[in-house]
């Protein structure tokens, strides 16, 4: 039998600044000054869910406008700073110390770092020197399952082995200050900053990751991504994505698991990238399940907002907490994020 990748621990940070979402309201009415077009765009920030999220920056940053180089430098020490406290954090939750780590997998795409940043972290915290690294950029919101799972496969094929995961996303810091366009806006009233970490190897007692897949379908590369700009990255958002989610996630997700022997109505929990209250919704729907059913991920996202690959994990954090407190657990969980390609990302967790 392969060896069978389990996690140890999961742990999330979140940057200093909490950004209370009536707060950004009036900010933005104060940036852009009231318009037609800005009234009509408004609403959506009391409909995406969120009350609260957090920023590598103050909200008064926000005021002025700010280029791609100081924003990346931005980016790389508050990454940085995140990446460390998530690890430092899922290394006491399991017991063990930065010396037991053989692998760092580093998921992010809302900044460049080159060196990478695990070479980065390993600098900062001493890790040893002989720690292999993958860095990974560009999954966008699906990093998060598809970096936990390129984290498995590492652990699967190096038995006794430790993997470790991180994620971090500084989504907040693409706002930009002139652009009154509708993915700005749309940006402006979702994203948030954070980070998160897991543990992982084949002697871990933890859940088991016991299956991934992906599907990227054919024609949606315009679908959502990055725009590069002479002042950062700028969003793309396609109003379709709900729709997408509903008439098309089902199928992908029957398929990847009929290729493991199991099917959609054998999955226990549904642990879910909460994209926006729209997109729960639709997943809602994909998976057959009733409104209101993804507790957890309406949660994250009315707490920390959209932080792209990094918020499934806290989703994760936190329905496996809240299963530890009950005593009991889930037998089956389907994680699954959407992110740019534009590929939906799944990953079958037994928690037996």
């Amino acid at each position: 039998m392969p060896a069978v990748p389990r996690l140890f621990a999961v742990a999330t940070a979140v940057p200093p600044y909490p950004l209370d979402q009536n707060d950004v309201i009036e900010r933005v009415k104060l940036l852009f000054g009231r318009s037609p077009d800005l009234d009509r765009l408004l609403p959506m920030f009391l409909n995406t869910g969120i009350q609260r999220r957090y920023s590598c920056v103050p909200l008064e940053w926000y005021d002025r406008a700010h280029g791609w180089p100081e924003r990346n430098r931005i980016y790389l020490a508050s990454a940085l700073d995140l990446l460390e406290a998530a690890t430092n954090q899922v290394l006491c939750s399991a017991g063990r110390n930065k010396d037991d780590i053989d692998s760092i997998v580093v998921v992010s795409t809302t900044g460049i770092a080159t060196p990478s940043l695990d070479a980065l972290l390993i600098e900062r915290m001493g890790l040893r020197r002989t720690v292999q690294r993958l860095p990974i950029f560009g999954l966008g919101c699906a990093g998060g399952v598809l970096g936990l799972a390129r984290a498995a496969s590492q652990a699967a094929v190096a038995p006794g082995k430790t993997v470790l995961f991180l994620v971090v996303e500084l989504c907040a810091l693409s706002f930009r200050r002139d652009d009154l366009a509708k993915s700005n806006i749309v940006a402006t009233a979702l994203f948030g900053d954070g980070a998160a970490a897991a543990l992982l190897s084949t002697e871990a007692e933890g859940p088991a990751l016991v299956a991934a897949g992906e599907h990227t379908w054919p024609g949606s590369l315009d679908v959502m991504g990055w725009e590069v700009a002479d002042d950062g990255l700028k969003a793309i958002f396609s109003r379709d994505i709900p729709k997408l989610v509903t008439t098309r996630l089902q199928d992908a997700a029957s398929q990847f698991l009929a290729r493991h022997g199991l099917a959609i109505d054998e999955i226990d929990r549904f642990i879910c990238h909460p994209g926006g209250a729209k997109v729960i919704t639709a997943l809602e729907h994909a998976f057959g399940l009733t409104q209101g059913a993804l507790v957890e991920a309406r949660a994250v996202l009315r707490d920390y907002g959209n932080m792209s690959a990094t918020t499934v994990m806290f989703v994760l954090e936190r329905m496996l907490a809240k299963a530890r407190a009950a005593g009991a657990r889930w037998e089956r969980a389907l994680m699954n994020a959407l992110g740019p390609g534009f590929t939906a990302g799944f990953l079958v967790i037994d928690n037996r």
